[in-house]
């Protein structure tokens, strides 16, 4: 029976505001929206008279094509290409390919058609600070900066103008109350009366989490708020209880196993690119094709958005389309003439989505793509944190002391070098416990970037149990912005199977890609959203009152994951 739009809890949700930052978009609204608002996670400061030029990039930039990197680039598509080509289709027969140079030939000869020959005029914003679709709209040669606050899923922090932490959160800041405002019409003097979600990574950084609940509590004034997990809010979006979640974003890719509301930190690796990556090697392979759009420019903000609209819209994973296809795009930039462009595609909508296996493609974008796990506590030490691994091993080694030296005041015959020893032993013991987890670093046979498939298979192997990973292989959920292609779930569940440990060879192996018939791009906002409206999420909620009074400590106690 549905809720009552007048119901407590209904009342209750419209008063809880979602918020799930990425590299790229900006996804927020209340608990009781269906679905969240999209806003561009930019924003585009008015440059002073003779300042510093700063811009980032919609698409991660790329990096010089030298002679070494293009043949590497071109044998792993060929590669690719054979492979293909030695697949079949649905109806058992072979696929086929029309060769590049016909493509080319082509697409060579395509000449625009132009739509529109008089445009409006552009017209240049006279605000100091631009959010939004207004943000893609400023030149490159223009009066604006243009600021990413997250950038391969982390603070966007640098050397040059806008790049510090203080520079980075007013950015934050800006942005979401732009879209509080703008966007849900919540009057920013009364945030006191909501309560704030934010999603975060599965690999954080403690001090940044305490400066984004400083900045959620104190700096924009919500009356309340909790953290939760990206992964872990993914499964309550999709309605699972275990799942081994596979998160690609634009600019990052995360995989990690969880299992009733925990992400287990062993599992947990982020590898840096995603779904712009992507654009980028479909935009080098179209490239070879003669693109006939020459003028095009990566770096510049309409241009970015035309290339990833391409790349969603004809990219593919689907074998039973063969040959050359045609397709349309029209090109209209704000101030010139409207321009329709026809091009011929082959292959080159499957190969790029591979790219996510077959790495050596990415490098288009740069070949120095570490695969990050999570720094255990002792690695993180905070000085407002009483209770973290540092503290405890020095208290723990004091009180030892004391108690030794109050047993040999009352005459004990106990050696005091016998209780050092078995002090020294215990301390190291703790350092062993808290290093442990991530000795074994996740790794690509031949010291390539690690791919998707075996970033999945080396997590779940990660886990303590051999139940557990029974589990995991069980169900792989994928999640996030940037593999929204048709068939990519079945190549991913191929690869994982052609790969599996022998002891798991039976289980059955299920992908989830569109959890729930939901946008896996907003799949962990939904779970959040959840999450936020359970009967246990009151004892989730740090006030404001709390976090002046306490600090990081109750962030410890409260978070809903392991600290």
């Amino acid at each position: 029976m549905p809720t009552p739009p007048d119901c407590p809890e209904q009342i209750q949700a419209q008063m809880i505001i979602i918020i799930h930052p990425g590299s790229l978009n900006l996804r927020i609204g209340r608990a009781s929206d269906l679905n969240p608002h999209r806003v561009l996670h930019a924003v585009a400061r008015r440059r002073r008279p003779g300042g510093k030029v700063h811009r980032d990039y919609i698409l991660p930039p790329c990096v010089e094509k030298t002679k070494e990197l293009l043949q590497e680039f071109e044998e792993c598509r060929l590669q690719v290409s054979h492979t293909l080509q030695s697949c079949l289709q649905s109806n058992g027969r072979r696929r086929y390919a029309t060769p590049p140079q016909q493509i080319s030939a082509f697409n060579r000869r395509a000449i625009p058609e132009i739509v529109e020959e008089k445009p409006n005029a552009p017209q240049e914003p006279e605000r100091e600070v631009l959010f939004g679709d207004e943000v893609i709209y400023t030149n490159s040669d223009g009066a604006y900066n243009l600021h990413f606050p997250i950038r391969r899923g982390e603070f966007n922090l640098h050397s040059d103008i806008g790049g510090s932490l203080t520079a980075v959160l007013s950015d934050l800041q800006a942005i979401w109350e732009y879209a509080l405002v703008e966007k849900m019409r919540v009057n920013i003097k009364e945030l006191s009366k909501y309560k704030a979600v934010l999603v975060v990574p599965d690999i954080y950084n403690r001090s940044h989490l305490k400066e984004l609940t400083n900045l959620l509590l104190i700096k924009m004034g919500f009356g309340s708020c909790f953290l939760v997990q990206d992964h872990v809010a993914a499964t309550f979006g999709a309605g699972l209880g275990y799942a081994c979640v596979v998160d690609v974003g634009d600019q990052k890719t995360s995989v990690s196993c969880v299992e009733d509301g925990i992400s287990h930190p062993n599992t947990r690796v982020k590898l840096e690119y995603g779904g712009g990556d992507v654009t980028q090697t479909f935009y080098w392979l179209l490239q070879k094709c003669a693109f006939p759009y020459k003028e095009s420019d990566d770096t510049k903000p309409q241009d970015a958005i035309l290339l990833k609209r391409l790349k969603e819209e004809y990219c593919h994973v689907n074998l039973d389309i063969c040959g050359s296809q045609e397709k349309t795009f029209t090109v209209s930039h704000h101030g010139k003439t409207v321009r329709k462009y026809t091009i011929q595609v082959g292959d080159e909508c499957i190969v790029a989505p591979l790219s996510l296996f077959h790495t050596e493609l990415l490098s288009t974008t740069g070949k120095s793509k570490t695969a990050r796990v999570q720094k255990p506590c002792a690695a993180q030490p905070d000085s407002e944190d009483c209770f973290d691994a540092e503290y405890i091993r020095e208290t723990g080694r004091r009180s030892a002391r004391e108690q030794l030296e109050q047993i040999q005041g009352d005459g004990s015959v106990i050696g005091a070098n016998d209780n050092q020893d078995e002090d020294i032993v215990v301390d190291s013991l703790d350092v062993e416990k808290d290093v442990k987890p991530n000795d074994r670093e996740f790794i690509q046979p031949g010291g390539q970037i690690l791919g998707l498939d075996q970033a999945v298979l080396q997590s779940i192997e990660r886990c303590p149990n051999e139940e557990l990973k029974r589990k995991m292989y069980g169900c792989i959920l994928v999640v996030g912005g940037g593999m929204k292609f048709t068939g990519i779930g079945k190549w991913l569940q191929n690869r994982v199977a052609l790969q599996i440990p022998y002891l798991h060879r039976s289980e059955q192996l299920d992908i989830v890609t569109s959890p729930k018939d939901m946008d896996p791009a907003m799949t962990a906002w939904k779970g959040a959203a959840v999450m936020s409206c359970l009967e246990s999420a009151p004892e989730l909620w740090i006030t404001s009152t709390e976090w002046a009074k306490f600090g990081l400590r109750i962030l410890r106690e409260k978070a809903p994951f392991m600290w």
